[in-house]
């Protein structure tokens, strides 16, 4: 490292005090923390000199553009030696570890990530005004070749390794589909690559952004796919909405947007990187043998059984592959054991309270006869509390919002804990006179809060009407 050493001295006029080398991020380049008197700063060591080259000079235009990047020092006079910044060891996945264990993000832990993708127009609008792609690496932009660079990781790095037959043919047909649809979303923009929470540091509250050397022109679904998408962040669905109505209303500042556009474009984004992240995973963990990446399988199988509950018709056949990926038992039952499985009942109490299966002695039962019950007028008594009749009825009257926001108190704070010390079942019963109207109402709404709330496997049944659901 006598290199760095010297670029030290060139730059601070002293020699360092210590040299301290930083984790690997698993790949070629390594980091250095050295210390002087009277400076830190971060020393680098890459071996590919294009892709240094490439990350020096897009901080340098980041910087010019007011982008919280790390500033760039010097360079060796080959390129594989430079010196940047000390922006620290916080980052912004070491802050959010807390909601990622449990499937809550706190109010603090929420605001850095709505602070974070804020900044991501910027990055890709203001970052690529006056910038030389083609200094880029490995190339100057998303293309075709590059979309089936990762479909065919995906397909022969994992799907080859779960050991599912299938048609090359079919599924190249709906490959090249894919890339149509990708490549019809281009813009003039920039395309971070690996916008996740571990590329993102924290300082004085503020992120920064480092690692977009691989960055390139592309189009912008791709980065907010990649972030909110992580597989193991477990955002909950509300969580992911709110990420992307922060990220479309910072939008607005550089063009128009169409938000019900852009959320159906932004589904094939997120079905592409998650099939490229899980070819990354099988070929770091089937092939260079290290075990922890194949720990995140089942999360990202988790996120990509979420997208197929909603069809993709451009990609029948590929579709038709992945739901037997995510029905595999290996998979399903990694999915399972890692989640709070929360049971909804609804039910008449003429005939019993729900017997708790799970063998853990039941847990929650709500009485909804204070209600007031639509039971009693005949207009009502064909409908149930899935009807909007009834909901109206119900919410007009005013006390069933106030005896939810109760129970929404109660159980919030009870299936965090759960989630916390690793408990795998829950209950909560809502019962009434005849099983149809109110407690009907309240055991749905609750479902929905919860799925909506926490990453964890909600099943809810309506057992005077024969009805489940899985959320």
């Amino acid at each position: 490292m006598e290199q760095l050493k010297i670029l030290f001295k060139q730059l601070t006029g002293e020699q360092p005090l210590s040299t301290e080398e930083l984790p690997s991020s698993g790949s070629n380049r390594r980091y250095f923390r050295i210390r002087g008197k009277n400076r830190t700063l971060i020393g680098a060591k890459g071996t590919c000199v294009d892709e240094n080259i490439a990350f020096i000079t897009i901080a340098k235009h980041f910087r010019e553009r007011g982008l919280n990047v790390p500033q760039v020092y010097n360079s060796s006079e080959d390129n594989i030696y430079y010196l940047q910044e000390d922006l620290g060891d916080d980052t912004l996945y070491s802050r959010i570890t807390k909601g990622r264990d449990s499937g809550k993000y706190s109010p603090q832990e929420k605001e850095l990530l709505f602070k974070t993708i804020r900044k991501l127009p910027s990055i890709q609008f203001e970052g690529a005004k006056g910038l030389d792609f083609s200094i880029c690496y490995p190339q100057p932009e998303f293309d075709e070749r590059m979309i089936f660079f990762d479909l065919n990781y995906f397909k022969y790095c994992f799907l080859k390794a779960t050991g599912i037959e299938f048609s090359e043919i079919e599924l190249q047909n709906d490959f090249e589909n894919m890339a149509k649809v990708l490549m019809h979303n281009m813009s003039d923009t920039f395309l971070y690559r690996d916008f996740q929470a571990r590329n993102v540091m924290i300082v004085d509250d503020e992120p920064y952004f480092i690692d977009f050397q691989g960055g390139r022109r592309g189009p912008i679904f791709y980065d907010v796919a990649s972030f909110i998408w992580q597989a193991k962040a477990c955002y909950s669905e509300n969580l992911k909405n709110e990420l992307i109505d922060v990220y479309l209303e910072a939008l607005k500042k550089y063009i128009p947007v169409d938000k019900k556009q852009f959320r159906s474009t932004l589904r094939h984004f997120v079905l592409f990187r998650t099939l490229q992240v899980l070819g990354a995973y099988g070929f770091r963990g089937y092939f260079e043998k290290k075990p922890h990446f194949l720990q995140s399988v089942p999360y990202a199988i988790d996120n990509l059984r979420k997208l197929l509950v909603e069809p993709f018709p451009e990609y029948p056949y590929l579709s038709e592959i992945l739901g037997e990926l995510t029905r595999m038992r290996e998979f399903t039952e990694m999915g399972i054991d890692r989640r709070l499985e929360v049971k909804i009942y609804s039910f008449a109490y003429k005939k019993g309270i729900p017997n708790d299966v799970s063998g853990n002695g039941g847990g929650y039962v709500f009485d909804c006869r204070a209600l007031e019950n639509p039971g009693k007028y005949d207009h009502f008594k064909h409908f149930t509390g899935l009807d909007k009749e009834v909901a109206d009825f119900m919410e007009a009257e005013g006390g069933v919002q106030k005896f939810l926001n109760k129970v929404y108190s109660l159980a919030d704070t009870h299936v965090q804990r759960y989630i916390e010390r690793k408990f795998t079942h829950l209950m909560f019963c809502f019962g009434c006179t005849g099983g149809q109207h109110r407690s009907v109402y309240c055991a749905q709404h609750l479902a929905q809060h919860l799925a909506g709330k926490f990453n964890i496997k909600v099943r809810l049944y309506h057992r005077e009407q024969g009805l489940e659901q899985e959320f």
